[in-house]
């Protein structure tokens, strides 16, 4: 899974959007609480501008909404919601295996044992989080779908970035899993590769889903 525990880069919009995104799928900021765009906006060092606008692209995704009157309100999302959420996103980041199994060259998989083996070398450090968001990316390109790609990268936004932090018992299975992908992908056995990135994800959604009945109820 598309995971991001430190600062991957992007414009000061991508990473307000990444963190208050964040908050929200993980209930630190729970639906009705209001967001002081001045707070936020001090917080990121910046401008209002693209405050707003990453504020304006959480209101896309139906998780804040933003009135002229009275300012912005979490929506939030639901456990049954997050469900859904990671069942799409399983089965996309499935496909994108199922055809890097069949598509993938040489020097890409050569690539995908080097980043897997840097996200083994992270273990218990922050820093794996980085290196599990790439390891899952260079998969996605792999598949050789730009198309699918796109939709990747729109469903991936239900992951909070600090996935592995939340849940530091998922990173023994993560690893287990990278190695049983690799293995499928070097054999070409695309079945097997969807069947396991799309596990691999339900089983994450499952853990987040558990966590927020247990923290917001």
């Amino acid at each position: 899974m598309a995971t991001r525990a430190v600062d991957i880069g992007g414009t000061v919009r991508e990473r307000a959007a990444r963190e208050l995104r964040d908050r929200i799928l993980t209930g630190a900021l729970p639906a009705g609480a209001r967001i002081d765009l001045d707070a936020i906006t001090e917080e990121f060092a910046t401008s209002r501008t693209p405050v707003r606008e990453a504020l304006l692209e959480l209101s896309f995704e139906g998780l804040v909404r933003v009135a002229p009157r009275s300012g912005i309100t979490v929506i939030g999302i639901s456990p049954a919601d997050i469900m859904d959420s990671f069942t799409i996103l399983g089965v996309l980041t499935g496909q994108a295996a199922s055809w890097a199994a069949e598509r993938a060259t040489p020097d890409e998989l050569d690539t995908l044992r080097e980043l897997a083996a840097e996200v083994a070398s992270r273990s218990g450090d922050d820093a794996i989080a980085e290196a599990n968001w790439h390891f899952h990316q260079e998969i996605h390109r792999a598949s050789h779908s730009p198309r699918l790609l796109t939709q990747i990268r729109q469903a991936a936004r239900v992951v909070p970035s600090n996935f592995l932090r939340l849940f530091p018992e998922r990173e023994q299975h993560s690893l287990e899993d990278h190695n049983r992908l690799l293995d499928a992908l070097t054999a070409r056995d695309a079945p097997n590769a969807r069947d396991i990135a799309e596990h691999h994800v339900l089983e994450a959604g499952r853990s987040l889903t558990e966590w927020l009945r247990r923290n917001t109820d």
